[in-house]
């Protein structure tokens, strides 16, 4: 799979790995905790990969030659949407002064960050199967 989108997707699936943790740990600031440091930089790690994801998944289906191109450009339509609601969403609970576990709960269950996700876990698994079959096919 091509490492710069296998990148950029599990820094997106380690954040929000990470702020379920955080969620549940009913903290009202992330002022003074370890973890509430840690959700600042996992936020923007995710900000930061979303911000190149839509080149990143060009990338891959040009490197990878996927056809039928057509379909692989109506999805990267779908990720464009979603990736740039992710942002924009994740921005603005870094734009707070405080973040509390609610509000990253809040976070965690827009529909957007979800779509986001199940659009990866589709991106990821296409990627994944492609190559076994390439390699089944070298390897005959």
């Amino acid at each position: 799979m091509p490492t710069d989108i296998q990148e950029r997707c599990n820094t997106i699936e380690a954040c929000y790995e990470f702020t379920l943790s955080y969620a549940a740990q009913g903290l009202l600031t992330d002022e003074g905790s370890p973890s509430g440091k840690q959700v600042r930089e996992h936020l923007g790690r995710a900000a930061e990969v979303l911000r190149g994801i839509e080149e990143s998944y060009a990338a891959a289906v040009k490197q990878e030659q996927l056809a039928p191109a057509d379909r692989y450009q109506a999805f990267f339509a779908v990720l464009a949407r979603d990736a740039q609601s992710s942002l924009a969403a994740i921005e603005l609970v870094l734009a707070q002064p405080a973040i509390s576990s609610q509000l990253i709960d809040n976070l965690n269950a827009s529909m957007h960050l979800r779509a986001l996700l199940t659009d990866l876990f589709l991106i990821t698994e296409i990627l994944e199967l492609r190559q076994s079959q390439q390699k089944a096919l070298a390897a005959n």
